[in-house]
């Protein structure tokens, strides 16, 4: 009586569900939205993955045909949840109250609750992503059969084998259940089962498809220590830079990475591979190996980021994501296992001098009424005491930049004849000052003769405004002196502002 009810209740619910989304319009298998139907889709719909797009946006391109997927699979599998997509270019209410500020923007709605969704951007990861957010936090196996197909079944597959469900070690193992959403958990507790399974004590392994087939986890009995077990040992030992990948690396525990920079093309892959998984077996917890594909027109920005061009490949560089994204070049180009295990090792052991980019100094750089800067003379020419400066520090793909770019020229010829004003400029994504960190663009500095102080401008960006703050000695329309928290807020306000939409 109790099942039959049971299957009658669910009947029921999935009449409901599927009369309350047979109202809205769909593209393939998502639900196209609007704000005449959006309340009604968030407030109808129990669990709603809503993606705020833009038509022309590259990036929600790539992602349409693995959303499409991703919403058929569960589709078919006769899921409750839902995808649906919004034009933000054309709700733009919608997109304002919910804090859209890049595209694509998801966000994840559980009883008319909306969270930022955090998963990948395949099929397969939004899948998985969306099953640990409605589902328990791990699986429960009740057989070994169940066991092989959940292994069979995952990429990486994390199994806790327990006694007792509730012990400290099983209570952690829940906890980051619960909190990882991009791989499966599943437990044993079955006496029978793990008996079966020749498990003789409480134990965790974390099975894979790639690298060694399992690990077990043997660190101290926290929480934290069990997220890094798993983040480490999920990855490969040497991954490859992607949009699926790119969360993973950059958010992940480890923050020391040496990036090889390798051609498919060119058949790199193939001949320094296995040299740099060599390699990384000694440096798993420490360093993180990353490939970068040079061939993908995507990755170039990352070339330009470390001062490197397209010959310069095959290479190495290695980097510090907790010490302001410090760069590190070995003093060779050979990249034998012995010459990589040599340069990770002293890059661990902090025996390495950082690497600061600069371009050459142009012979034209006086040429102009705005003179041109480079890392080699930026403290020649602005610690100068008999001159004031005032320097521009620009990025040239930056949009504000450009259409400053004139009226800065009109301020060098207004002030070319000073002997005592130099009005300068620098490009600050190929050159690299170690006592001045630039976070936004453009961002315009006055140094006064006396260099006693250095004042940053944030005033209307116009020659009246800009000789105004020259020639009040950085008085007018100086930046006002910020908190640590306020100049962590406005740095991430000038980001959004300055770059693309789609490049957020």
């Amino acid at each position: 009586m109790g099942i039959r009810f049971f299957y009658n209740f669910l009947f029921v619910l999935i009449i409901i569900i599927s009369n309350a989304t047979s109202d809205f319009s769909y593209d393939e298998d998502v639900l196209v939205l609007s704000k005449v139907d959006f309340k009604k889709a968030v407030n109808d719909i129990e669990h709603l993955l809503v993606e705020f797009y833009a038509p022309w946006c590259g990036h929600c391109k790539q992602l349409a045909p693995e959303y499409a997927k991703a919403a058929k699979e569960l589709a078919k599998e006769g899921s409750l949840i839902k995808l649906a997509k919004v034009d933000a270019t054309e709700e733009n209410e919608l997109a304002e109250e919910y804090g859209v500020r890049g595209y694509p923007t998801l966000k994840f709605f559980k009883n008319g609750r909306p969270l930022d969704y955090g998963g990948g951007r395949q099929a397969e990861s939004i899948i998985s992503w969306l099953k640990k957010k409605t589902g328990p936090p791990a699986r429960e196996l009740a057989s070994i059969s169940e066991i092989k197909e959940f292994k069979a079944n995952n990429t990486v597959a994390i199994i806790g084998y327990f006694k007792d469900s509730k012990n400290d070690l099983a209570s952690k193992f829940l906890s980051v259940a619960s909190v990882i959403d991009d791989h499966h958990f599943g437990i044993i507790t079955n006496e029978n089962v793990l008996t079966e399974s020749e498990v003789k004590e409480d134990k965790i392994i974390l099975y894979k498809k790639f690298d060694e087939e399992k690990v077990e986890f043997t660190g101290d009995i926290t929480e934290e220590a069990l997220k890094s077990f798993v983040f480490i040992h999920s990855l490969p030992l040497v991954v490859e830079f992607n949009h699926e990948t790119a969360t993973k690396i950059f958010g992940g525990d480890i923050k020391r990475h040496l990036l090889l920079f390798l051609s498919k093309k060119d058949g790199h892959f193939d001949k320094y591979l296995d040299t740099a998984k060599n390699v990384a077996q000694h440096f798993r917890e420490k360093v993180l190996f990353v490939t970068i594909n040079t061939d993908e027109e995507d990755h170039i920005r990352i070339l330009e980021f470390f001062g490197m061009k397209k010959e310069d490949v095959p290479s190495v560089r290695a980097i510090k994501l907790e010490e302001d994204m410090a760069k590190y070049k070995p003093e060779s180009a050979e990249l034998t296992e012995e010459s990589i295990k040599t340069f990770v090792g002293d890059f661990v052991e902090g025996k390495l001098k950082q690497h600061y980019l600069s371009q050459e100094l142009p012979e034209d750089w006086n040429a102009k009424s705005v003179k041109v800067l480079v890392a080699s003379n930026f403290d020649e020419i602005v610690l100068d005491n008999s001159k004031d400066v005032l320097v521009e520090f620009y990025a040239p793909w930056c949009g504000h930049c450009k259409q400053l770019a004139p009226i800065y020229d009109e301020l060098g010829e207004k002030y070319k004849d000073k002997e005592d004003i130099v009005i300068a400029k620098i490009d600050a994504t190929a050159n690299e000052l170690e006592n001045t960190k630039i976070s936004s663009f453009p961002t315009i500095t006055f140094y006064p003769k006396d260099k006693s102080k250095v004042v940053e401008y944030n005033g209307e960006r116009t020659l009246e405004g800009l000789s105004k703050f020259i020639e009040t000695g950085g008085e007018y329309g100086k930046a006002e002196t910020e908190t640590p928290e306020d100049e962590e807020e406005e740095e991430e306000e000038d980001k959004q502002k300055e770059v693309p939409k789609d490049e957020l």
